[in-house]
């Protein structure tokens, strides 16, 4: 661990948030000295982001926590290409209506995590569509284009792998990062933002607009990126067998959002809590040396506050209440996954419905397997059709659990 002197960087540095890092030294005194806007991008794929975009969302919050200004910077002009690192094959391209459509929902998720205003430390959402859209093709191939090498744009991992894989890369993806490091320079500009964050892919495009800003403004902004976050056993943080795990609770329940937590393998429960809660790290210490079965409480603390700061404190009482009450008592409760059903409804169809089962496929080898049963009773043939009259527990193994419920109920 880095003694640093700003609270930024030791912040940071203690809750595992740094890999690398452009010039320590100087951002660590900057950041002693003076407030400083920082900013990371996000391209509103979507009308969520999930897990995945996490750390980065903590990254602002933790910016913003030790005295600094978030910037939240929505990729409007960006999104309309799509950034290719790391992906095998391009994004599908979005239209302006989509686009301003999933940056007014993606907001709402920032609103529970920073605090905007117009103070020197509120945050504030900008879209770089702003000004990406109003350049000039061939202005900006002499204006910016002449600070690029196309040699240097080919050693990037995110660029080599997918030509070594011989996997597409169009020049409209290729054009990304050179937009990306304008924005940097723009935000310089306009915000007088010193700091780019990012995952550690974005290492290379944060490095083109640290030169960028000081070939052609003479100006000294830094990067930093957080190391790739996988879990214990390898997998990508935020994918689950049953798909992404969203912020928006109208794309995921809160008690399946309070469950992924509670499910974090032992290993990673003190990094988790590190990352993704606001507890001192004294309690966290003591809370990741808790021994043997112990660490299940550990697990729910974590669930219980990564929940409560992404869905509201509300939320997650409930989603525990709601698992004490279905794991230990055996009773059904309303923010489970549940399902309207008018008369009868095959099992198959329903543990796909409930998202206990990723597919057709998968719920017919749980229920060969045994794993599938209705009301604490193991369901045997795929071919079962369930009348539901009442509400009835649906669950696959021990931790996936759904609600068939009448549709008149």
């Amino acid at each position: 661990m880095t003694n640093y002197k700003s609270d930024l960087l030791r912040t940071l540095d203690r809750r595992g948030y740094i890999h690398q890092l452009t010039d320590a030294g100087a951002l660590d005194t900057l950041a002693s000295g003076q407030v400083i806007p920082g900013y990371i991008g996000f391209d509103p794929t979507a009308p969520s982001l999930h897990v995945g975009s996490l750390v980065q969302i903590m990254l602002l919050r933790r910016l913003q926590q030790t005295g600094h200004k978030p910037i939240v910077l929505m990729g409007g002009g960006t999104g309309k290409i799509g950034d290719p690192s790391f992906k095998d094959e391009a994004r599908k391209l979005l239209g302006e209506e989509g686009v301003r459509a999933n940056v007014a929902s993606i907001r709402r998720i920032f609103e529970r995590f920073l605090t905007f205003g117009d103070g020197p430390t509120d945050a504030v959402m900008l879209d770089n569509a702003e000004w990406l859209d109003a350049l000039e093709y061939i202005p900006f191939l002499r204006e910016v284009g002449q600070h690029f090498s196309v040699n240097r744009m080919l050693s990037f991992d995110s660029v080599r792998l997918r030509l070594e894989r011989e996997q597409s890369l169009s020049f409209l993806e290729f054009n990304y990062m050179i937009l990306q490091a304008y924005d940097f320079l723009e935000l310089s500009r306009r915000a007088a933002c010193r700091l780019q964050m990012g995952g550690s892919d974005q290492w290379g495009n944060i490095i083109n607009g640290v030169e960028l800003a000081r070939r052609m403004d003479g100006t000294e902004v830094f990067g930093v990126t957080t190391p790739l976050l996988t879990t214990a056993d390898g997998s990508k943080m935020g994918k689950t067998v049953a798909g992404a795990v969203w912020l928006h609770e109208d794309q995921l329940a809160h008690f399946d959002y309070w469950q992924f937590w509670r499910n974090t393998d032992d290993r990673d429960v003190g990094r988790f809590l590190r990352l993704f809660t606001d507890l001192p790290l004294d309690e966290i210490a003591r809370l990741e040396a808790l021994p043997g079965a112990e660490i299940n409480e550990a697990k729910k603390v974590l669930a219980n506050e990564a929940t409560a700061m992404c869905r509201g404190r509300a939320a997650a009482n409930l989603a525990a209440e709601t698992a004490r009450r279905t794991f230990e008592e055996g009773a059904a409760g309303d923010a489970l996954p549940n399902l309207k059903v008018t008369g009868e409804i095959g099992v198959v169809e329903a543990l796909v419905a409930l998202g206990l089962a990723a597919s057709n496929g998968e719920a017919r080898r749980k229920i060969a397997e045994g794993a599938v049963k209705l009301d604490g009773e193991t369901v045997r043939e795929p071919t079962h059709r369930i009348a539901v009259s009442a509400p009835l527990r649906l669950s696959l193994g021990k931790k996936k659990i759904g609600v068939l419920q009448p549709a008149n109920g």
